[in-house]
């Protein structure tokens, strides 16, 4: 039997070059290591855009679109829609019983959060907020993983879905629950093309389904050695800000090689530099560009399989579910 990995992603719309290389490329090599389940936080979304959910089935689609397109595979992987599991948030409730307050309040990420929400009504932020760390115990423990894919700055999750689930199995006097382990994503960190995070909201970022065209123009802004005012000037590719960073990731070493040295001698601009990485990036990403093309053509299929992962989940989830009640002694 497979150890089981468990890992989302908010339904933010389409997805950029960041997310592939961030945690989708991971996940694809992951599938056939585990089972694997991947679902859209539609309910996370909520604790933070629940006055704004015009867009979030579209979104949904999209993100699932994208995923399918850098290679996710439905017949290796559970794909599906959180809030299309209710198992996930009868878990919820009976893990929120047994958290003590002071757990969530601790989470680093929510404290975050929590400073940035400015609240149009003025009353702060909601309490499926405060929550949402137990909500994400509930999507780990709902399918008992083994194992969940994360970056670094998100360990502290995991921790607190291991302390959660040590409590309930020794509260219930059971061993039900696994203590999930972080698996850390080998992953290659992408800035915007302004030097920023990148991200869809600082309007910096590459998008996984933009056109050959308009990978070309945003490439062309991002940002390199400021020093350098002439096309002959000597460069400096540790002062360049984001360009020579971009070659890091997606050159091979002889071609990273070489445009350090045209940068460095005068040899070559910073405008050929970015001409040369743009023509990269679209080679990499052409295939997957022409697969999320079939799927926008075939929008029927995402639907369907969106519906049968939500599916496959939901029995996989029943199952955990019923130990659960019968646990906690409950009809």
């Amino acid at each position: 039997m497979k150890q089981r990995i468990v890992s989302g992603m908010r339904p933010t719309g389409k997805l950029h070059i960041g997310h592939y290389l961030g945690v989708i490329d991971n996940w694809v090599k992951l599938q056939n290591e585990y089972e694997s389940f991947f679902f859209v936080a539609d309910w996370h979304a909520l604790t933070t855009k629940y006055d704004n959910t015009e867009d979030l089935r579209q979104d949904t689609i999209d993100v699932v679109t994208d995923w399918l397109a850098c290679g996710l595979d439905p017949d290796e992987s559970t794909i599906y829609v959180q809030s299309l599991v209710p198992e996930t948030a009868e878990l919820h409730i009976y893990l929120s019983m047994i958290t003590p307050q002071h757990w969530v309040e601790k989470d680093p990420t929510l404290k975050d959060v929590a400073k940035m929400i400015k609240s149009g009504d003025g009353q702060g932020i909601c309490y499926g907020l405060m929550g949402y760390p137990v909500l994400m115990s509930a999507d780990i423990m709902t399918f008992n993983a083994n194992y969940v894919p994360v970056g670094i700055d998100q360990v502290a999750h995991v921790e607190i879905t291991r302390d959660i689930a040590r409590r309930f199995n020794s509260i219930y006097k059971v061993d039900l629950f696994n203590e999930p382990q972080p698996l850390l994503n080998k992953c290659s960190y992408i800035c915007g093309v302004d030097g920023n995070k990148m991200g869809k909201s600082y309007h910096n970022d590459i998008k996984i389904s933009d056109t050959e065209e308009a990978t070309t123009k945003r490439v062309m802004q991002a940002i390199t050695d400021r020093s350098r005012l002439r096309r002959d000037d000597l460069g400096h590719t540790d002062q360049c800000e984001v360009a020579f960073k971009y070659w890091q990731i997606f050159g091979s070493e002889s071609e990273i090689a070489e445009i350090k040295a045209s940068c460095e001698s005068g040899q070559m601009g910073c405008a050929d530099c970015k001409r040369k990485l743009a023509q990269k990036i679209n080679e990499r990403f052409r295939a997957i560009r022409e697969k999320r093309h079939y799927y926008e053509q075939h929008p029927e299929e995402v639907l369907e399989i969106i519906r049968y992962g939500s599916d496959k989940a939901h029995k996989a989830a029943a199952e955990v579910l019923k130990e659960v009640r019968k646990a906690v002694r409950i009809y």
